[in-house]
């Protein structure tokens, strides 16, 4: 696996047979990740766009109280039902 930085610093990698990519160590260095770090994956379909985002530690820290009674845990046991069903 390879990567390649452009002129404009947009950097590119090839995945594997797997669907495996390499995030370039100055990416991985810049935000944390380290070898365990869970990715959280978002689709956007409208525009096409695959985001990663991970989740270290300073990231669960700054959601401490963001959504609180806000009802999440309904949401989520419905969520978990639904993907049952599937």
């Amino acid at each position: 696996m390879r990567y390649t930085i452009d002129r404009r610093f947009d950097m590119r990698t090839t995945a594997t047979v797997k669907g495996q990519i390499v995030i370039p160590a100055s990416v991985r260095r810049k935000f944390g990740i380290k070898e365990g770090t869970r990715i959280q994956i978002e689709v956007d379909e409208k525009t096409q766009r695959i985001i990663l985002k991970p989740i270290t530690r300073e990231y669960i820290y700054s959601l401490h109280g963001k959504y609180r009674g806000k009802g999440l845990l309904k949401t989520l046991m419905e969520e978990k039902a639904y993907e049952r069903e599937l």
